[in-house]
């Protein structure tokens, strides 16, 4: 997984000729202290650097033309300190590849009442200038962000934060790669999906791999190998089982995975229990550590959640709340208690848990082979997300739903799953009807880090759908606005 605070951010300040030299000084020595300020900024994931006061045509087109090309920067914030016409911008701005924030914003924190004068108001333009630059912004077309307020508030770096969480969802997206360890679940209609449409969309490489490599690979690990592996868990997991067997297994099939993960640059898998030849053990613990290591993973071969899982374990990189595939399992209807479970038979990322999870070995009941090692342990509680990619045919859409995580009101000693339940607002029977409505999957990404603003921001930058179900939506305007979204998308 990438590192964030590798990546570079670019604030390109805009100005003009007009104001004289002096005044283009004074610009650049603000844009250099704004960016060191916020580069500092507890909480700020990404490096924000000053790249310098552009004046022309030419200095726009050959910054964006450098921003494109560049491994680093992952997206660039625009600020007009002084007036800067924009039609300046505009063949530059027509190139740009890569996530664009509008920062509208201003050196000072008031008017100044004894010292404004005309030399102050012609440096201090960024009201005038923000509002130009705007309006090329719209003309253009331009997917972009538009924050607004002092650099110095809080809340205006929290906003800018997320926007850069995003910018780097929209990074790893361009490059990533999904491998299959064999095909989907027969029949299962909502893990299907183009995944052509997907890479021209979206930038994922989706493609199979025959488990019988998987098999070739996992014979090749070594004793001293998975007992590294094994011990590795040991130290990171409580022991309740004598199976150590089981565990040694998927200590095997946990390296296997990596090595072909690694060798085809790839960043998430699924697998599926239909398809599990010559495998001993459906892959548990193995999956649970690949993905708390920040692996993307989809099961029944439900490639574009496990791709979801990687973004979002990318852009939440540096927050302690967790993220993890998700599914239903059932819900609990008693009225005034009105919960959802969410679990898997095997697959849940221990960074969700509230305690230190517990290594164990049950039958599973479905897939026909031995036993299968897993972490088994309850979610934390507190606020989060579920988040849904679906095809719809003409277009991706992304649904997210805001839910709070509770300590589960009930132990389930026979339910030998990782698991957390929720309330899904506004309520039970209105979040599961909108769900539905909106045509969201069993499989989610759950998250405590990221809010729905930062998937909104990566829905917008990739282009596609975006529905957030919140305690205020209704089921009647949520039908209108997918009524309207059907018709707007198909006039595009």
């Amino acid at each position: 997984m990438i590192s964030l605070r590798e990546q570079e951010i670019w604030f390109i300040v805009g100005s003009q000729l007009l104001y004289g030299e002096s005044v283009l000084e004074t610009v650049a020595n603000r844009g250099q202290e704004i960016a060191k300020y916020i580069n500092g900024c507890t909480g700020v994931p990404c490096k924000f650097i000053y790249k310098g006061t552009i004046k022309s045509n030419e200095e726009v087109r050959a910054i964006i033309r450098e921003a494109n090309y560049s491994e680093k920067c992952i997206g660039i914030v625009t600020w007009c300190h002084t007036f800067s016409p924009s039609k300046m911008w505009i063949n530059g701005l027509a190139q740009l590849q890569k996530p664009f924030c509008h920062f509208a914003t201003q050196y000072n924190v008031e008017i100044p009442n004894d010292e404004i004068d005309m030399d102050f108001m012609n440096l201090n333009q960024a009201a005038h200038g923000d509002r130009e630059h705007g309006f090329i912004g719209s003309r253009m077309r331009l997917h972009r962000k538009v924050i607004v307020g002092h650099w110095k508030d809080e809340a205006v770096i929290a906003e800018l934060s997320d926007w850069m969480r995003s910018a780097a969802g929209y990074h790893v997206s361009r490059s990533l790669s999904v491998i299959r360890f064999g095909d989907n679940m027969r029949e299962v209609a909502v893990t299907e999906g183009d995944k052509v449409e997907a890479q021209i969309k979206l930038g994922w490489q989706v493609n199979t791999w025959p488990v019988g490599e998987l098999v070739n690979e996992i014979s090749k690990v070594t004793e001293d190998e998975a007992e590294a592996k094994v011990s590795e868990y040991l130290k990171e997991y409580e022991l309740n089982t004598k199976d150590l067997h089981a565990i040694t297994v998927q200590a095997r099939e946990e390296i296997a995975m990596e090595r072909l993960l690694k060798r085809e640059h790839a960043d998430a898998f699924t697998n599926t229990f239909e398809d599990l030849w010559g495998l001993e053990e459906l892959p548990g613990i193995a999956s649970q550590h690949l993905m708390s290591q920040g692996y993307g993973y989809g099961a029944e071969g439900d490639w574009k959640t496990a791709a979801m899982v990687h973004v979002i374990k990318t852009m939440s990189q540096g927050l302690r709340g967790g993220s993890s595939f998700m599914e239903d399992y059932t819900y609990h209807y008693k009225p005034g208690s009105e919960y959802s479970l969410g679990a898997h038979m095997l697959e849940v990322c221990p960074s969700i848990a509230a305690k230190k999870p517990r290594i164990e070995v049950h039958p599973l009941g479905i897939g026909g082979k031995e036993p299968p090692a897993r972490l088994v342990f309850e979610g934390r509680p507190g606020n989060a997300i579920v988040v849904s990619l679906i095809d719809m045919g003409d277009r991706f859409r992304l649904i997210v739903q805001d839910i709070e995580c509770v300590t589960p009101i009930m132990e389930m000693p026979n339910l030998p799953v990782a698991r957390v339940m929720w309330k899904i607002k506004p309520d039970l029977r209105e979040g599961i009807r909108q769900w539905i409505t909106a045509g969201g999957a069993h499989h989610t990404v759950l998250t405590y880090d990221l809010s729905a603003s930062v998937l909104e921001n990566w829905a917008e930058m990739m282009d596609i759908e975006f529905v957030h179900l919140t305690d205020k939506t209704t089921t009647e305007d949520l039908k209108k606005e997918l009524r309207v979204n059907d018709l707007l998308w198909k006039l595009r």
